[in-house]
């Protein structure tokens, strides 16, 4: 018997005989009529141990993918029903404490394939399945992808972290930060099954580099779509301080570079970090744009810099906002009682888009997501603020900023939790976007930043495949 906690699977071995295929469709066929805990029991005959990994994640994704499950499926694939079970819930994790490591060193290290996963989204045989996918100009919603990678890539820590020994993991796994998403193709079509691909590519000491890619399935064969780059941290059992994860090891040349890669990957956020205009004052080139801009815009009949005119061809950044509300419910919750960071970024992710449509008055189509960085958790029963406006353009492109920040129902106090930025481009070219204040001169700048690290990508190379 080999039993996988990770997605709540069980696999039986039946000994090698000639009634051996006979009697597993017997025990499968029995075991398929009976209920446990008021859940169907679902039984299928695998027929080689090498399709063990490949049926469960596939199951798992499409229970992903129609129940929403949460994206801690090593802790529990189902929400807690109730605020009693979640609290009796929390009493059963603090016994796991004695699973955590004192010291990195303690763990065992892993490869690169150990965490390596491929899960398939089955839109071309499900057509429920494909209805939750499925947008007005018959494309797959995007938002819907951002929540599975999110799920994803928090699956794929818990298969580079996980304990035989233990029946839960002790780790809670939570994405820290979107790197990087780039898109090769405009629109995906929702009658086409989908692939994810994914395993760890960088560890620290309680954090976890994730590269993932999708492929859509076009004649027989899969064609790349996109590669995503998040990065993961290791929480206890409580989720309330970091724990440590096991080491990586690359083997070869390529995962070496890959591993080199995630090292760059960080120093070159702590160097993003350091130049944020929110910390230092925008370079020489910089202060020369916005004072270009803002010449431009004054009007030549009069000698003031108060009377201020579009050029031709522009927008008011002022003009581009959005805005929306959520009230967050526990339909989004995961176990510790808060919010789904990849609930969040479909939300911001439509208005993005909604904004970019609106603005540039054509259909947009996003290639690039970057850089959102979960700053603080959002509880259930929050309002969730979201502010969106363009920022930055240039020919097609839109470069959309969404803030996003919480107010509890107790209070008016509001607190940021999150900042997206997208990249979209227009079916035609769009109006230059102008700032009015200093502080709008700002956005234009890092928007600006932001839509020029897009040239170049840090991603995955589309050649390099880590074996299962």
């Amino acid at each position: 018997m080999i039993t996988c906690h990770f997605l709540g699977y069980t696999y039986v071995n039946f000994e090698q005989s000639a009634d051996a295929e006979q009697e597993a469709t017997e025990a499968v066929t029995e075991m398929n009529s009976r209920i446990v805990a008021t859940k169907p029991l679902y039984v299928a005959l695998a027929q080689r141990k090498e399709e063990y990994q490949a049926h469960l994640t596939n199951q798992y994704m499409q229970r992903m993918a129609s129940v929403r499950a949460v994206p801690n499926p090593v802790i529990n694939p189902y929400r807690p029903a109730s605020f009693r079970d979640h609290v009796k819930l929390m009493e059963e994790r603090k016994l796991l404490q004695s699973f955590l490591a004192k010291s990195q060193k303690g763990l065992p290290p892993r490869k690169m394939k150990d965490s390596y996963i491929e899960v398939l989204l089955p839109l071309g045989t499900e057509p429920e399945l494909r209805e939750k996918y499925l947008t007005v100009q018959n494309t797959v919603r995007f938002g819907r992808i951002l929540e599975d990678l999110d799920s994803l890539g928090v699956l794929i820590c818990y298969m580079h972290n996980k304990i035989h020994s233990a029946k839960m993991s002790p780790l809670s796994i939570v994405t820290a930060l979107v790197d990087k998403i780039d898109l090769c193709k405009k629109s995906l079509s929702p009658e086409q099954d989908i692939k994810f691909s994914g395993h760890v590519s960088w560890v620290g000491k309680t954090s976890m580099e994730v590269k993932m890619r999708m492929f859509q399935l076009h004649g027989d064969e899969f064609s790349p779509v996109l590669d995503a780059t998040f990065v993961m941290v290791a929480h206890d059992s409580e989720n309330k301080g970091p724990a440590f994860v096991n080491p990586l090891i690359p083997e070869g040349p390529e995962e070496e570079e890959l591993f080199r890669q995630g090292e760059l990957n960080k120093g070159r956020r702590i160097a993003f970090s350091s130049m944020s205009l929110l910390k230092m004052a925008p370079s020489a080139e910089e202060r020369t744009t916005i004072h270009e801009m803002f010449l431009s815009t004054l009007d030549p009949k009069t000698i003031s810099f108060q009377s201020r005119v579009l050029p031709p061809n522009a927008v008011w950044m002022e003009n581009s906002k959005l805005k929306s509300l959520e009230v967050c419910h526990p339909q989004e919750r995961n176990i510790f009682n808060r919010i789904f960071g990849g609930f969040l970024m479909r939300k911001a992710y439509e208005l993005a888009w909604a904004t970019a449509c609106s603005f540039g008055g054509s259909r947009p189509f996003v290639v690039a997501v970057d850089d959102i960085m979960f700053q603080k958790p959002v509880e259930v029963g929050s309002l969730l603020f979201l502010s969106s406006q363009v920022c930055f353009t240039q020919n097609n492109y839109i470069q959309v900023r969404v803030h996003s920040e919480v107010a509890s129902l107790q209070n008016r106090e509001h607190m940021t939790t999150n900042v997206f930025h997208f990249t979209f481009m227009s079916e035609k070219e769009v109006p230059l976007v102008f700032p009015r204040t200093y502080g709008e001169s700002m956005l234009y700048l890092d928007g600006q930043r932001h839509f020029n690290s897009m040239s170049v990508p840090v991603t995955l190379k589309k050649d390099y495949v880590v074996a299962p």
